[in-house]
């Protein structure tokens, strides 16, 4: 197969084909872990927004969450298109920064 199959195991230079028994995942099955990942957050974003509108109604609310939904979004398109590295930080920074926003936003 040729180095830039997408199912084979991306090597680094410090680690050979005989490196031990650590399992290294295809950038296949990294972008459908990140696809999975982020449906997940963004499942748990909609019913957070949800929980956070029953208890107070509030534009700041529906603003923060709903950003967070839609970069979750993003992360996915991300992650489908082969940036699976950008979506994961930016799945981390969207996830921080919104449970960061509703709990120092009154």
């Amino acid at each position: 197969m040729t180095s830039t199959d997408p199912d084979q195991p991306i090597e680094t230079p410090a680690e050979g084909p005989t490196s031990g028994l650590t399992r290294e995942l295809t950038p296949r099955q990294a972008r459908a872990l990140r696809v999975a990942l982020a449906s997940v957050l963004l499942v748990a974003m909609a019913v957070l927004l949800a929980v956070r509108l029953a208890e107070r109604t509030s534009v700041l609310v529906v603003g923060v969450y709903g950003l967070a939904m839609v970069l979750c979004g993003v992360v996915i398109e991300l992650s489908r298109n082969g940036r699976t590295r950008l979506g994961t930080w930016l799945l981390a920074v969207c996830l921080l920064s919104a449970l960061g926003a509703d709990w120092l936003l009154p």
